[in-house]
């Protein structure tokens, strides 16, 4: 019922195709700040010592949402959405307040005020992981499965079409619910190959 992605505008067409809930990936939103605050220059206070940049700043509020997560690891999902509704919904309303406050403050051409403009427009879909107590903050577990895929993927060429692509997105989703679930991927396949043949009823094949 959710699809967890980063800001690309073209999954906004599947969840409303599909009626299903558009959930923010963190990780995307903070790599924006972390790459503004690589090339930040150090600031001044009064006292003449360096200040937090902007971006810096935003990572460290970014950081609690995470520090949150890390504690309710373990927690059930009715669990993990009641702390998640009392404790990051009003760290996520400061923080857009932040931004919005910032949003003005620095130079449109900026890093910084890129990272502000990506969080400002993904924002509902940024909050969405607290409505829901079974998705994580952000889709990095996804893209750690594909990166095999992604790394690999000028090799594989021949899936030019879309059944080809069909085709490859199945097998592909196949082997990283085998390896997720602690099974090795070839014997699995082989075991389902092998047994498929006899599941003459829908409760077999499942």
């Amino acid at each position: 019922g959710v699809l967890q992605v980063d800001g690309y505008s073209g999954y906004g067409k599947v969840c409303r195709e599909l009626d299903i809930a558009r959930i923010g990936c963190w990780d995307h939103a903070r790599r924006k700040f972390v790459e503004a605050a690589r090339g930040a220059a150090p600031q001044k206070g009064k006292s003449n010592k360096a200040t937090p940049s902007k971006a810096d700043v935003a990572v460290g509020k970014i950081g609690k949402l995470y520090a949150i997560e890390r504690k309710i690891e373990n927690l059930s999902e009715s669990e993990k959405y009641t702390v998640r509704q009392e404790l990051a919904l009003p760290l996520l309303e400061d923080f857009k307040a932040w931004l919005e406050t910032n949003q003005t403050k620095v130079p449109k051409d900026s890093p910084i005020f890129k990272a502000i403009q990506y969080s400002l427009n993904q924002w509902e879909s940024l909050i969405a992981y607290c409505d829901y107590g079974f998705v994580h903050i952000s889709n990095a577990l996804a893209e750690n499965a594909i990166r095999p895929f992604a790394v690999g993927r000028r090799n594989w060429l021949f899936a030019d079409s879309s059944r080809g692509a069909n085709a490859s997105a199945t097998c592909y989703s196949l082997i990283e619910t085998a390896k997720a679930n602690g099974l090795e991927p070839s014997s699995y396949i082989q075991y389902v190959l092998d047994h498929i043949a006899d599941a003459d009823t829908l409760e077999k094949l499942e």
